[in-house]
């Protein structure tokens, strides 16, 4: 039973959501009951919403509108963290997941509000080891090796943008785990997912985190270049685009030597390649086109002969 998911960075809040509701449209088990959200907003305001049954369906509303997405200010919150299974747990659902809006907070999956050997719940005790200068790392550590046979697994988050994920002896000894991390350092963000009883294995995990990174860092461009049929198409050891300006293609760089024969088909201009402009680096490409090329020159891209193609560009 249960779903545990941490998210920090750019539109924490959103991401979160959306991993548990991929979570909930796929997922077999221990899922669409009872929900805990929590965030921190930017003005460092705690929010927390709960639901009882329907999970991420019932967890936000909006006037009359079940299923809707979190409040903006908590959709970009920086750090949000939930934890869901099937319905109907005992009250209060805030035990589930211990907040501190000036420290972070600790979500997980089991039974993270489990009394430790003195009675005081594991997830508190993680949160104020973490408001005493821990690390999440050391606050879970510290949790779980006083508790090696407890029910649970614990997910600590500082404002710091630290993330951290474990579970306990007695919970790593089970078969139906299911845990997942992804990070993107040039946006600072982290996931981290821990979650048991919930199939189809440890694929949900992955789910779940691919989902809440897509919605932080997403691949969407913000940016667009536009290539014309007669731009050079040259050797190199990485693939990029140099573009002038006014954002004209002037050369596509390939590392791919099969498509500079008399005539190639292929991606000449590469998913990630990157958009340097005037020698600068500012972005890469977030659009591949299929390209034919003939001596050395594009011919079409995506069957035109002119083209604007969206990348992402990099900051700095």
């Amino acid at each position: 039973m249960t779903i545990g998911i941490v998210c920090s960075g750019p539109n924490a809040g959103l991401g979160a959501f959306r991993a548990l509701r991929a979570v909930e449209r796929v997922a077999t088990g221990a899922i669409g009951g009872f929900a805990v959200f929590a965030a921190i907003t930017e003005d460092g305001t705690a929010r927390t919403a709960e639901t009882q049954r329907g999970g991420g369906a019932t967890l936000f509303t909006r006037g009359e509108r079940t299923g809707t997405p979190p409040p903006e200010a908590i959709a970009r919150s920086r750090l949000a963290g939930l934890i869901s299974s099937g319905p109907d747990r005992p009250a209060p659902l805030s035990r589930f997941l211990a907040l501190d809006a000036e420290v972070g907070l600790v979500s997980g999956h089991r039974l993270p509000g489990t009394p430790d050997g003195g009675g005081r719940a594991c997830n508190a005790v993680a949160l104020a080891a973490m408001r005493g200068g821990a690390t999440p790392e050391e606050a879970v550590r510290q949790v779980l090796e006083a508790n090696p046979e407890a029910d649970i697994g614990l997910i600590a988050a500082d404002l710091r943008g630290r993330v951290f994920a474990a579970n306990s002896a007695r919970v790593a000894r089970r078969p139906d785990l299911g845990e997942a991390r992804r990070e993107d350092t040039a946006s600072g963000s982290s996931v981290a997912i821990l979650h048991n009883a919930i199939g189809p294995g440890p694929a949900i995990a992955a789910l779940a985190a691919e989902t809440a990174l897509a919605e932080m860092v997403p691949a969407r461009p913000d940016a667009q270049f536009t290539v014309e049929a007669g731009t050079p198409v040259v050797q190199s050891d990485a693939a990029a685009v140099e573009i002038d300006a006014a954002g004209l293609a002037l050369r596509v760089l390939t590392s791919d030597p099969a498509l500079l024969g008399p005539r190639a088909n292929g991606a000449a201009i590469y998913l990630g390649a990157e958009v340097r402009q005037q020698g600068r680096p500012v972005g890469y490409v977030a659009e591949e086109p299929n390209c034919t090329v003939a001596d050395g020159r594009l011919v079409t891209m995506s069957g035109q002969s002119r083209l604007e193609i969206g990348y992402r560009r990099t900051s700095g």
